[in-house]
């Protein structure tokens, strides 16, 4: 059994990751936003650290984690869009008639968000090097492979309000854009959150997304053995775990 559920977990991966391939300009229009940022903000932040002591060195090498996450954060929140796309077309509704464990099908979903998440990362790390940019290879597949795991559990969880905002689409916008920029704003992604208040330092501390960045921060810095990077893994697996649960059980009790 599981090696059939194995199975429709790769094949529902490769249909979902074939309408990337079908329409990439998608894929390229969402790299239009990482890179703006990185354009813009690089440059303020460099006058702004001076001789670089806010950022504990270069500012480009503090902020260019802090673009990857944000890419995984709004590619794999987002997601949920296309699912409801397809519960509007009857297409979702078809899926669940098939033979296909449901199981496998919100796996499937999720771990399609690998695979655009893992090229778009790529590319800014890539076009950050020529600016000052210094790369560590190995440390960048590892953080890259904690915001697989990471972006697997956020893409779950956008599937699940997704089934659960089907009938009021309104709701999964609602709650998405609510939840998603003081997420990104209370994890320190932009600017160093030890100047802000106590209160956005407290909150800091209870956001998993805050874990993730200082640990992508700590690997793109060139360091592999740091307890930074072990709790951005608890974070980053813990996200996932109830990201799955959720989304299964959702999916499993779903009648459109």
């Amino acid at each position: 059994m599981s090696m059939a559920i194995a199975l429709d977990v790769r094949n529902v991966w490769w249909r979902e990751t074939l309408t990337i391939v079908r329409d990439p300009f998608s894929l390229i229009f969402s790299l239009l936003q990482p890179l703006v940022f990185l354009g813009l903000f690089g440059p303020l932040l460099s006058g702004l650290a001076g001789n670089g002591e806010l950022f504990g060195g270069s500012s480009l090498q503090w902020f260019l984690p802090g673009v990857v996450v944000m890419i995984t954060m709004f590619g794999t929140s987002m997601t949920g869009a296309n699912l409801q796309f397809e519960i509007m077309t009857g297409a979702f509704e078809r899926m669940l008639a098939t033979p296909l464990s449901r199981t496998s099908l919100m796996v499937g979903r999720a771990l399609k968000e690998l695979t655009p998440l893992v090229v778009q990362a790529l590319i800014v790390t890539l076009v950050a090097i020529p600016f000052g940019f210094v790369l560590y290879p190995l440390h960048v597949l590892v953080g890259l492979l904690m915001l697989g795991i990471f972006g697997v559990g956020v893409g779950a969880l956008s599937y699940a309000l997704a089934i659960a905002a089907r009938k009021t689409e309104w709701i999964f916008w609602a709650v998405q854009q609510s939840l998603l920029f003081p997420l990104l704003i209370l994890s320190g992604m932009m600017l160093p959150l030890e100047t802000g208040p106590g209160w956005m330092q407290v909150a800091s501390k209870v956001n998993p997304l805050t874990y993730i960045v200082d640990a992508e921060r700590v690997l793109f810095s060139g360091t592999l053995a740091s307890p930074t990077v072990a709790w951005g893994f608890v974070a980053a697996v813990v996200t996932a775990a109830v990201g799955l649960f959720v989304g299964i059980r959702s999916i499993r009790t779903a009648t459109i």
